[in-house]
């Protein structure tokens, strides 16, 4: 039973991902009818063109188109992506609108007015999405970014980078031993390894994250 199971189908459009390298694409996109190969980043306050598919355009307002029926403008940032993608749709993109990611159906539902919050465990944020995660017993605020293919990625503080285990447990569900990223982010960034075992619901008008564990997709 899906969390909104027993609401009225509001003003929604279903936009379908694929995961590539534990990231989430939109093969479906374009931009300015051009396809490419756009990701989806929940924690991007900017949508980004890779300078090279940008070409000339730098500077120009751009359409992105979701589906046959549904284009959205946008005044996107320009820089070298570094070959992982041609562009990365970011929150300006939804405006004060929600979306829903759920992993299993492959399918980014883009929600108008907003998530239906029942049977979720919600969070409120103020800049970029974020969730309480507990991390060798201490509370934690991480970003919801699913530009991160990892589980989780921790500030390595005093710590050398690199990997090391932690008990990490994520609203109510305990992952118990598993491996983390040490690296230089000001903050905690929740990935894909982990997020793909909720349906996640961010609305960016009211600043909000819901997650429901999904029991259709394994630990």
């Amino acid at each position: 039973m899906m969390p909104w199971h027993d609401e009225p189908i509001g003003q929604e459009v279903n936009v379908a991902f694929i995961l590539r390298n534990n990231l989430l694409f939109l093969p479906a996109a374009t931009v300015d009818k051009r396809p490419g190969k756009f990701l989806f980043g929940s924690a991007n306050a900017r949508t980004v063109l890779d300078s090279k598919f940008a070409g000339s355009n730098a500077v120009a307002q751009h359409s992105i188109q979701l589906t046959p029926r549904e284009t959205l403008r946008v005044n996107p940032l320009v820089t070298d992506l570094g070959g992982v993608g041609d562009g990365i749709v970011g929150a300006d993109v939804w405006g004060t609108h929600a979306v829903s990611i759920d992993y299993h159906a492959g399918l980014l539902t883009y929600q108008k007015e907003g998530i239906y919050p029942d049977m979720m465990s919600l969070y409120s944020f103020t800049d970029a999405p974020m969730v309480n995660v507990m991390v060798d017993g201490h509370k934690l605020s991480a970003i919801v970014d699913t530009a991160s293919p990892d589980t989780l990625v921790l500030p390595r503080g005093q710590e050398a980078a690199g990997r090391r285990k932690a008990h990490v447990q994520v609203a109510t569900t305990d992952f118990g031993g598993i491996d983390v990223q040490l690296a230089d982010v000001s903050a905690p960034r929740i990935g894909n390894r982990l997020l793909s075992r909720f349906l996640v619901s961010i609305d960016y008008g009211k600043k909000q994250v819901g997650l429901w564990r999904d029991p259709r997709i394994a630990l």
